[in-house]
């Protein structure tokens, strides 16, 4: 599955913050939210929260007082590099994991900057503000939540595609297979928790295909090279959380499967032991850079912006291949 460069819109009008504000999602990944608040040149950010496709998660209750209201989304790890752009203003300053900084234009130790990006939700009939996080397609609450189950099901390995949010027999079919294998009853589709189920069996170790693993407590970023014959292509980067596991998106049949990985801390900075960076690869050179990448060009990798990066072949002749990451 190649993932789209999705783009975001928050969706607003002006309103008076008097009431809980909200944020809901209309895209087809399970996102993971953070809002910062200016309040008389003070500005306080806090986050995570996790937001289903379809759904609404208050992140503050009660009457606000706020100069402006800022927001960043992120998509989980299990997307592979975020299709998320962040593209807002305001750099402020998030932790890995659930967070309140009081001062967040400043950051300390175990926190990064991130751009935020103002909105100013509506007010809804409830009385509530809310903000909504869109995809160019537009998705409806029922059209997201249906391409977000066709996303998970295209990365577990099922023809769910294309991912537009209609249903159909290719569709049903794909889910009725998912269930069956994990089995699941078809009560469970609807239910609230089923993007957690569908999530935790994306990132359980799998019988085909790759998988990656984090055993350790640092954040990894994993990238893949595929060969098909005639060129070798390398992508990345993958988030792969501590204590979880990833399946990358491969497409066709390549001949040979190439895996890097490497930990990094919350500033995003390789982890060293004993002076020597802790990651996982081989002695396949071949081109990677710092941002997300997907390249085919495997030569001259210093002159075209790119770093010639050791990757690991992966035997995949049994089907599959779980690689663990782990601190020795």
């Amino acid at each position: 599955m190649t993932l789209p460069a999705a783009v975001v819109s928050f969706f607003f009008s002006s309103a008076p913050a008097i009431a809980d504000l909200k944020i809901c999602n209309r895209m087809s990944y399970v996102v993971e939210a953070a809002i910062g608040i200016d309040d008389k040149a003070a500005t306080a950010t806090r986050g995570w929260f996790r937001i289903d496709p379809a759904a609404c998660r208050v992140v503050v209750q009660g009457t606000l007082t706020a100069d402006r209201i800022l927001l960043n989304a992120r998509a989980l790890g299990v997307y592979g590099a975020s299709p998320i752009p962040q593209s807002g203003n305001d750099m402020l300053c998030v932790a890995q994991d659930n967070f309140v900084i009081a001062a967040a234009r400043q950051c300390r130790s175990g926190q990064t900057q991130v751009p935020f990006t103002q909105v100013t939700p509506t007010q809804g009939a409830d009385g509530n503000l809310v903000a909504y996080l869109a995809e160019d397609s537009e998705y409806d609450d029922e059209q997201a939540r249906l391409a977000g189950i066709q996303r998970l099901l295209v990365i577990a390995g099922y023809d769910a595609a294309p991912i537009d949010g209609v249903d159909g027999p290719k569709t049903q079919s794909a889910l009725a297979a998912f269930l069956k294998s994990r089995g699941l009853s078809s009560d469970i589709v609807g239910s609230q928790n089923f993007f957690k189920t569908m999530v935790d069996a994306v990132q359980t170790p799998s019988a085909t295909g790759l998988t990656w693993c984090n055993d350790t407590p640092h954040k990894v970023m994993a990238a893949i090279a595929t060969e098909d014959g005639k060129a070798v292509t390398s992508r990345g980067w993958y988030r792969i959380d501590p204590k979880t596991c990833l399946h990358p998106d491969v497409t066709g049949q390549p001949k040979q499967i190439f895996s890097f990985a490497e930990a990094v801390d919350a500033d995003n900075r390789v982890v060293k032991l004993k002076d020597k960076p802790l990651n996982w690869g081989g002695d396949r050179q071949l081109c990677t850079r710092e941002t997300k990448f997907e390249t085919s060009e495997q030569t001259d990798c210093g002159a075209r912006g790119f770093a010639p990066t050791g990757f690991g072949a992966v035997d995949m002749s049994s089907g599959g291949k779980t690689l663990r990451f782990a601190v020795p």
